[in-house]
């Protein structure tokens, strides 16, 4: 997948990234940068993001247990298949600003 870069200013969360689990090997890289002052966490679902019932506010979100709290640049990975992932904010006036890169084959 191409790179994709989503970003929040002061408290929020942002668009979902949604991944492709059928990818192999999974492998998903991630950095988050910020600008100004900003606490955030990044987060990830097994839920069907692609459901058009669905809203991220009633999902099920998991701390990615790496990247909580932060308040300087990160960078993580997930080596295992969740749905989608997305980034949090808790608290501050800065950005926070997430790109996630998956690597893998499709279609195997």
């Amino acid at each position: 997948m191409r790179p994709v870069t989503v970003s929040v200013s002061g408290v929020g969360s942002s668009a979902l990234i949604p991944l492709d689990n059928y990818i192999s090997p999974f492998n998903v890289g991630l950095g988050v940068t910020v600008t100004g002052t900003i606490t955030y966490t990044v987060e990830h679902t097994f839920d069907n993001v692609f459901d058009p019932n669905y809203t991220p506010a009633a999902g099920n979100w998991f701390v990615n247990p790496d990247i909580t709290g932060q308040s300087a640049n990160a960078d993580g990975n997930y080596a295992f298949p969740v749905t989608a992932i997305r980034l949090i904010t808790t608290a501050g006036t800065g950005t926070a600003t997430m790109t996630a890169i998956q690597a893998g084959v499709a279609g195997r």
